[in-house]
């Protein structure tokens, strides 16, 4: 029998979290589940995403696999939540990928596959819950990236530039969604390791780089957690959060414009 305290502002509320199969979108999917909340997990493999949310072992975790970067599977990954849930109060935009050539060697099709993975993914499934969120008055928290809010040495170009054009949207469009009193904010996380992540792989093969590159970027000096990109997200869900729209929130450890 689970137990959850009542008194959670975000009790039984149905939250859809897009790429939540790992890392950050799953802290966030399992933040909110653990919260009391009615959670949509989501990924493209559905396989490994069913065993996940069997692994939870709760009637209010359930598994709906799909790529967001189709519209048509957006619309028909946000029909199955409504079915379930009967509505969306939350939506997480998560999906996104960072893996890109070198800056100056970009084609057209790897600008197209950075835009669609983490531009579209959003745009696509917000579009298919806006009537549902407008009707909860809810709200929609994307996961951006540092690289969308400055340059940062070394990051892919076609990634960067998919990260501006997102805060870009979540910026402009608040006016529209607002309208229905519906917020939208994104968060931009740094860098941040879990199992299979970029930055486990490399701090694996050369923690000491690693660490020199922290100790000079950094304030904290440190790589951040998903469980810690999961807490911001959950109070921009919250109501203590009620006047923030249309905003990024950094998450960084202090990286961006910091000079040691």
């Amino acid at each position: 029998m689970e137990i959850f305290d009542l008194s959670e502002e975000l009790y039984d509320k149905s939250v859809l979290v897009t790429g939540s199969s790992r890392g950050i979108g799953r802290a966030i999917a399992e933040l909110f589940l653990a919260r009391g909340a009615k959670v949509a997990f989501n990924g493209r493999d559905a396989k490994y995403l069913s065993n996940l949310v069997e692994s939870l072992q709760t009637c209010r975790a359930i598994s709906v696999p799909g790529d967001v970067t189709c519209p048509d599977k957006a619309q028909l990954i946000v029909r199955q939540v409504i079915s379930k849930f009967s509505k969306i109060d939350i939506l997480v935009c998560n999906v996104g990928s960072g893996r890109s050539v070198l800056a100056g060697e970009e084609t057209y099709a790897d600008w197209l596959t950075s835009l669609h993975k983490n531009f579209f993914s959003i745009t696509n499934i917000v579009e298919s819950a806006k009537n549902s969120l407008t009707h909860s008055k809810g709200c929609i928290i994307c996961i951006s990236s540092i690289c969308g809010v400055e340059y940062v040495p070394g990051a892919p170009l076609t990634y960067s530039v998919a990260k501006s054009a997102l805060n870009t949207y979540v910026r402009g469009v608040s006016r529209s969604l607002g309208v229905h009193g519906v917020r939208i904010n994104a968060v931009a996380p740094g860098n941040i390791i879990f199992p299979g992540s970029t930055w486990d792989k490399k701090i694996n093969n050369n923690p000491d780089s690693v660490q020199n590159m922290l100790d000079h970027e950094v304030a904290l000096s440190r790589l951040g957690k998903p469980e810690e990109i999961a807490e911001v997200v959950y109070w921009l869900a919250s109501s203590s959060s009620s006047f923030c729209t249309g905003s990024i929130f950094v998450a960084d450890g202090g990286q961006i414009r910091c000079w040691k």
